[in-house]
């Protein structure tokens, strides 16, 4: 048994010296150097848990190369995300000062989709939450278990019933 984990691991090693300064130098015109070293060797400890799937298919410059570009894609995701958080919670703060009336105004439209949300099934309503909450696909279809293609056809059914009964509740005609 250790000859096999000797031989996977000096495979291992092989692997990481032939490819590691690549994979960073695609993290880091991805990601910048700040997080690029940190993702390579997120890339790399994935590797040592696949390695030897990897290793017998002799494909595992491809699998690093694939699994480096999703993983960078995913920390810009996530950066971008933030950086709309973080937005959101300053025009927040700036509408906070704003005075009384819109304060009124805003906790009344705040009601208003509430009542709507709850006069909704729930799992539409959820769907709307997760969505508004900056969930991803992936994670709403793995909340609510359906199928992440599915995700986007029920998102937008779901809007467009939100819609609906928001304007029916303010006795709107829709508007394109």
């Amino acid at each position: 048994m250790r000859v096999v984990e000797t031989r996977a691991q000096s495979e291992f090693e092989a692997i990481f010296l032939e490819h590691y300064a690549a994979v960073l130098r695609l993290l880091v015109r991805l990601v910048g150097a700040g997080q690029a070293e940190e993702l390579a060797n997120e890339v790399f400890f994935r590797l040592s848990h696949h390695s030897e799937r990897w290793l017998l298919t002799n494909n595992a410059g491809g699998w690093l190369y694939r699994t480096a570009t999703r993983a960078g894609i995913d920390a810009l995701r996530a950066t971008a995300r933030r950086a709309r958080y973080e937005q959101a919670a300053v025009t927040e703060g700036k509408q906070r000062e704003a005075g009384p009336l819109e304060d009124v105004l805003r906790e009344e439209h705040r009601k208003n989709v509430r009542a709507v949300l709850s006069s909704m099934k729930p799992a539409k309503a959820q769907l709307l939450l997760m969505r508004s909450a900056g969930s991803s696909y992936k994670e709403i279809a793995g909340s609510l278990g359906v199928a992440p293609g599915g995700v986007g056809t029920l998102l937008n059914r779901a809007e467009s019933e939100f819609r609906k009964r928001y304007l029916k509740m303010h006795g709107e005609k829709e508007k394109l």
